[in-house]
């Protein structure tokens, strides 16, 4: 059985997410057709994780098996041509039978974009924040993030994942002229965590609390306590590492 590595760009914009859903467009449904139009069979692609509805992507990752052995270079430029607008397939590569794109994946990478200034070209990939935060208190703030922690206070409520531990390897906010960018790196996330995250510590450094105040937010294990998402259309799967 040969398995094929997708690497993926998509906006997120039109879609209820990565995952299938039966009443609902998504990205997956979007590649699993097209895939199926070329091979004539259907095919299932497992992706490295999901995103959720309006959530962008700079690279994600999927794999499918199949018998055939496809002739890459072709394969891609027939899919990418079947593919709407806003998917686009990057790259795509012969993996190990046994490789699994959501197993296998050590580190995933996001990224969230916010504008200070209001611009039709940020519009559908930023959030809008007409404040200039101070960097470094956010970056101050955002250590506490880092580490093996039960991420509940920033997990929607209706998830009903047993396991909320997570490994944040690194977090940290940049800023490029008019752009604010939130960086960060773990193993794996709950829903709406990342969001949640940025909607907390922009709250933080807005009303000043210290950083042991962000500690006690982490410390609750309840959502009621940590601040309200940010918008989704702000946020992108920058990078998945095995």
């Amino acid at each position: 059985m040969n398995n094929y590595l997708l690497s993926i760009q998509y906006d997120g914009t039109n879609y209820n997410g990565w995952q299938y859903q039966s009443n609902a467009r998504t990205i997956q449904e979007e590649i699993e057709k097209s895939i199926e139009k070329i091979l004539r069979k259907q095919i299932k692609i497992i992706g490295s994780g999901r995103t959720d509805t309006g959530v962008h992507a700079l690279d994600q990752k999927a794999n499918f098996r199949i018998e055939e052995i496809l002739n890459i270079y072709e394969f891609k430029y027939s899919l990418n041509s079947i593919l709407p607008k806003d998917i686009a397939i990057k790259d795509i590569s012969l993996v190990s039978e046994g490789f699994h794109a959501r197993f296998d994946a050590k580190k995933r990478t996001y990224i969230y974009l916010i504008s200070d200034k209001k611009s039709p070209f940020y519009f559908n990939y930023s959030y809008f924040y007409p404040v200039n935060p101070d960097i470094n208190y956010l970056n101050n703030l955002s250590k506490k993030i880092i580490g093996e922690r039960d991420f509940s206070s920033f997990c929607k409520k209706k998830d009903d994942l047993e396991n909320k531990i997570c490994k944040v390897y690194d977090a940290y906010w940049i800023k490029k002229q008019e752009i604010t960018i939130f960086k960060i790196i773990a193993n794996r996330y709950l829903r709406g965590m990342v969001r949640a995250i940025v909607g907390t510590l922009l709250n933080a450094e807005k009303h000043k609390l210290s950083d042991e105040e962000v500690e006690i937010i982490i410390k609750k294990q309840n959502r009621e306590f940590a601040g309200e998402n940010v918008p989704a259309k702000g946020l992108f799967l920058y990078k998945v590492e095995y």
